[in-house]
């Protein structure tokens, strides 16, 4: 069932959860938001000539990968009109009745956010379609050739898309909307600050070093940052002072199996199965799942894409290979001699 939210930030401050945690972390306003500076810039001037104009702004797809802050930048085009916003996501969107349920309930200016929208039904997307286009959904009443389709005006909203693959989107879905951004991996000085503004949130004291620590093994991700600021503020209180230091965070992260790269167990896993196993490869994605006692889908979406961008991992025709920075980082020699390639066709 697709359920129609509103979020109350300030009321989910008092909230003694993770979900309230992270709720509190996340800016408020363009201004507070830290890094993207080109986004920043383009959605600021898109929101400030609708509010010129006295009109609700373009609609706005925001793209990139997992936890870079498409949300938080859909709440923050909320907060600057001063709309409503309401979330809800690709893969709830399951029929076309359930899109019609939603923006027959919104209002003139609401802002309706939905993530990972390349996940939609087809159904779905394309009422989407002469919804963003004309402010209107057609109601379909009754079956075969008796069923009757009814107009339905709605008033003029902001649609707010998400997605981490872009490509998936069809072109006369993505085409409709007026501004697209990307949202670019983090700079390690940008994770600094955001790890900063967190900690004095979370009023967790914490000196330069021990911000830096953090936001060097946070793979360019928000997100993991401040999820790894809270992991290291547990061992802070519980084994330490309760500052989070150099030291500390060292600790903290060693003990939470996150390398000096920001390399989880799974990213070393995968590495060391290919290395010691398989002789650098190539070697199949399939094989080297089973190998690593993991889904395929997994090795692919979740440690593959930072191994391939850190350059510890090749994609080629014949199967995965590990580079030369790969060995390096396990402490292990090439071998003098190719291994027997291990391949799917």
């Amino acid at each position: 069932m697709t359920r129609d939210l509103t979020r109350d930030l300030t009321s989910a401050e008092a909230e003694p959860d993770e979900r309230a945690i992270e709720a509190a972390l996340r800016p408020r306003s363009l201004d507070e938001v830290i890094g993207q500076q080109r986004v920043r810039d383009q959605l600021g001037l898109v929101l400030e000539a609708a509010r010129l104009r006295n009109r609700a702004p373009d609609h706005v797809l925001l793209s990139g990968p997992p936890g870079l802050g498409k949300t938080t930048l859909a709440m923050i085009i909320a907060a600057e009109v001063g709309a409503q916003l309401r979330l809800t996501s690709g893969p709830a969107l399951t029929h076309a009745g359930d899109l019609a349920a939603i923006l027959s309930g919104m209002n003139e200016g609401d802002v309706l956010f939905i993530d990972e929208i390349h996940r939609m039904s087809r159904a779905a997307e394309e009422m989407l379609y002469l919804a963003m286009e004309d402010f209107r959904v057609d109601v379909v009443i009754g079956k075969g050739p008796g069923a009757t389709a009814i107009p339905l005006e709605i008033p003029p909203f902001t649609m707010v898309g998400a997605t981490t693959r872009a490509g998936l989107l069809p072109s006369p879905l993505r085409d409709r909307f007026g501004f697209t951004g990307h949202l670019e991996f983090y700079a390690d000085a940008d994770l600094d600050l955001i790890v900063h503004r967190s900690a004095g949130l979370l009023g967790v004291p914490t000196t330069p070093e021990g911000a830096a620590e953090i936001a060097s093994r946070s793979r360019g991700t928000p997100r993991i940052a401040n999820r790894l600021l809270r992991r290291v503020r547990d061992y802070a209180e519980v084994r330490a002072a309760g500052t989070v230091t150099l030291e500390v965070a060292h600790a903290a992260l060693n003990l939470y199996e996150v390398d000096r790269l920001g390399l989880d167990r799974l990213d070393r896993g995968v590495l060391d199965v290919l290395c010691r196993r398989f002789g650098g490869g190539p070697v199949g994605l399939s094989t080297l799942a089973v190998a690593l006692g993991e889904e395929r889908e997994t090795v692919e979406e979740v440690a593959e894409p930072f191994l391939v961008r850190q350059g510890f991992l090749a994609r080629t025709p014949r199967g995965r290979v590990a580079t030369a920075a790969a060995w390096q980082h396990l402490g292990l020699a090439p071998p003098a001699t190719p291994e027997p390639t291990l391949f799917e066709e």
